[in-house]
């Protein structure tokens, strides 16, 4: 009996101190079923849409000061097979307080959240119908990073972070961004540059009532190499009870050092949310590659698909 009581009060001390520091386990399943047609050549397939779990959580420590951390990793749900290494969709840790949050580890750029990922309504951008043209190709260095965000300042939060080079890149990577929040009005700005190569885009969303419109302009320099661009994405959402209907379109431009590079991207889509963490969707995209094929040439597809969040 003695030896139950302790195992029982190990438990609950143990249990007590897990929830004392609020550790949550999510997680999100996204699969598609798609006809798909590139070039002259058409496949069925099913498609796996960014899948992840991780686990985060915080310590109150007093006086306004909170350490946290975030784990996440992302899958083929398809499969099971690791999308790459096992935490690398983010592994950081986290001190915020009054003057803000400190963030060191790995995580994804907050200029891209400000900007493309915060318009891409429809299906976050995931998958195939994901924003094609938006461009940090070379800018993407998640890893190794030193991160701040600071407190709101009516309305307005900043972001920075810089890279440490340890995996051996010939150049840091810098990032800043800044989102604002009015109301209905949200707005938003990203940059980033390592090198010679850099990238920025503003961002705005608008709310009114059941209609949503969304949209942002990028200007990229030598991203791929090829040159400067400018990118503009506009996407729309229509709410309906349980019911959204998302228009999408993207425009890219012509690079400056390769001839006749534009491209197009229509999307429409249809989403049925059976829950807050269940929905059923379907969607149609299409991309007009120019005769330059930067985009990999002319891709369509058309996909059913099932997303739940845990």
């Amino acid at each position: 009996m003695t030896r139950k009581l302790l195992l029982a009060a190990a438990a609950a001390l143990v249990a007590g101190s897990t929830f004392a520091q609020g550790v949550e386990i999510y997680g999100r399943l996204n699969m598609t079923v798609e006809r798909q047609k590139a070039g002259g050549e058409s496949s069925s397939a099913m498609v796996n849409n960014s899948s992840r779990i991780g686990v985060r959580g915080s310590e109150d420590l007093g006086g306004g000061l909170k350490a946290g951390f975030v784990l996440e990793h992302g899958f083929a749900a398809d499969t099971g097979a690791a999308a790459t290494t096992f935490w690398g969709r983010q592994s950081e840790v986290n001190l915020s307080g009054s003057f803000g949050t400190v963030r060191l580890g790995n995580f994804t750029s907050e200029a891209y959240y400000a900007t493309a990922d915060y318009v891409s309504m429809h299906n976050h951008d995931t998958g195939t119908s994901a924003d094609a043209f938006y461009a940090d190709a070379r800018l993407w260095q998640q890893s190794d990073k030193i991160g701040y965000a600071s407190p709101s300042f009516g309305g307005i939060v900043l972001h920075a972070a810089v890279n440490t080079r340890d995996l051996g890149q010939p150049d840091r990577t810098y990032e800043l961004a800044a989102n604002y929040d009015a109301g209905a009005l949200h707005l938003g700005a990203g940059y980033q540059k390592t090198g010679d190569a850099n990238q920025f885009a503003v961002r705005g969303l608008y709310e009114m009532g059941a209609f949503t419109l969304g949209g942002y302009v990028q200007r990229d320099e030598d991203v791929y190499a090829a040159g400067s661009r400018t990118t503009l994405r506009l996407s729309g959402m229509y709410t309906m009870g349980a019911n959204e209907l998302h228009l999408n379109f993207g425009r890219a431009g012509d690079y400056g050092k390769v001839s006749d590079s534009s491209a197009t991207q229509y999307t429409l889509g249809f989403n049925h949310n059976l829950s807050k963490r269940s929905k059923v969707y379907a969607f149609y995209t299409k991309i007009d590659d120019s005769a330059a094929g930067v985009y990999g040439g002319d891709f369509n597809s058309i996909a059913v698909g099932l997303r739940h969040n845990f």
